[in-house]
């Protein structure tokens, strides 16, 4: 875990002074996981949630990189090499190990659209780093070369001196002013040579003293990239202070939106009602149009009411005027009844009586 700890600081450090040259080409957002480094077998999240992964190129080293930043942390700092593999372990998870960091990331998407996109892009980057790598390998071949060819030709010149000068009998053959004159040639090229080694200590020096400019730039650089990095982290609290109060108001509005939802729904029912309404009063309108034709059929049923009340009146006193006669006649039948029954008890007795006189009429006809 110190080792990922000190590489991340590493990265971190790099991606702040490299970032500037490098350009994304692709991008997306992800779940990060890495690998731990105890079991080698669980994931551990690095981020609470999705964030940013990119590619970047790196044009002045012609390299790959993919890079992820969680806030003001740098969770994924990835140099793309030939040797890398991505490996799509299920619909929406991908891996690829990285031997410099020593651990193994993992990436969570939220689509396998998604997942294969980044795998397609992950091939693609490793067929061109394969190429860079290649074409660096040539450059260096090419430079060994002609560095070798430089090299045969120096000893060569070497050689040649040595014939002419450092051969003892030769030089015990030739007269002493040669000697002389070959030994003051030989102590002419030292000085020149002493020149040279002169000037190019002078440039080395320069030049040292330039890297120690660049150097005292670099870390004057450094302290404003941290000052830099300081401002920017107040500023990633503000802004986080300042996406929690839109959080806040962004749920202040969607209650908002909810009650003018609900506002409109009961709006759209009380325009409905009031349509209702308008349609009742539009047929009472009609109606009340109507209302002089019925006020004048009510009036001529009133007056027929009233004929028919007062012929209603007429006839309950000739009801009452029959009902009296009525009573009259069925006292006046009372009265014959109860004298018909009188008389047919008379007549009864007269008839009872004739009869004992027919039989008594009848008796004396038999005795005659």
């Amino acid at each position: 875990m110190g080792v990922i700890s000190c590489y991340l600081c590493s990265s971190s450090i790099s991606f702040m002074l490299t970032a500037a040259w490098e350009q994304p080409i692709f991008t997306t957002r992800a779940h990060v996981f890495q690998i731990d480094p105890t079991t080698k077998k669980n994931w551990v999240p690095a981020s609470k949630q999705a964030v940013t992964v990119s590619y970047f190129y790196d044009s002045t080293r012609n390299s790959y990189r993919i890079i992820s930043v969680d806030g003001s942390k740098v969770i994924i700092n990835s140099t793309i090499t030939p040797n890398m593999n991505f490996t799509k372990t299920s619909q929406k998870f991908g891996q690829w190990a990285d031997s410099r960091a020593n651990t193994v990331f993992g990436l969570g998407f939220a689509s396998e659209q998604q997942l294969s996109k980044f795998a397609e892009k992950f091939q693609e980057v490793k067929e061109a780093a394969k190429l860079a790598r290649e074409k660096s390998q040539e450059k260096m071949e090419t430079s060994s070369d002609q560095s070798q060819e430089s090299g045969r030709e120096t000893p060569s010149g070497n050689q040649a001196s040595s014939i002419n000068g450092t051969d003892d009998e030769k030089i015990s053959h030739v007269p002493e002013n040669t000697a002389l004159m070959s030994e003051n040639d030989r102590l002419k090229s030292v000085a020149e040579q002493s020149k040279k080694l002169e000037t190019e200590l002078q440039a080395l020096m320069d030049s040292n003293a330039r890297l120690s400019d660049t150097l005292q730039e670099a870390n004057s650089n450094a302290e404003s990239w941290k000052s830099k990095v300081m401002q920017s982290q107040d500023e990633n609290n503000q802004l986080r202070n300042k996406i929690s109060e839109l959080e806040d108001q962004c749920k202040e509005v969607n209650l908002e939106r909810e009650r003018n939802t609900q506002l409109s729904l009961r709006i759209q029912e009380l325009e409905a009602d009031l349509q209702e309404k308008e349609q009742e009063l539009e047929d009472l309108r009609k109606q009340a149009e109507t209302i002089p034709q019925l006020m004048a059929k009510c009036e001529s049923v009133t007056a027929k009411l009233q004929a028919a009340e007062t012929a209603s009146r007429d006839l309950s006193e000739k009801m009452t005027l029959l009902q009296s006669e009525i009573d009259d006649s069925q006292h006046k039948q009372k009265n014959m009844k109860t004298e018909l029954k009188k008389f047919m008890d008379v007549l009864d007795g007269k008839i009872d009586e004739l009869h004992e006189v027919c039989q008594g009429i009848s008796k004396l006809g038999i005795d005659n």
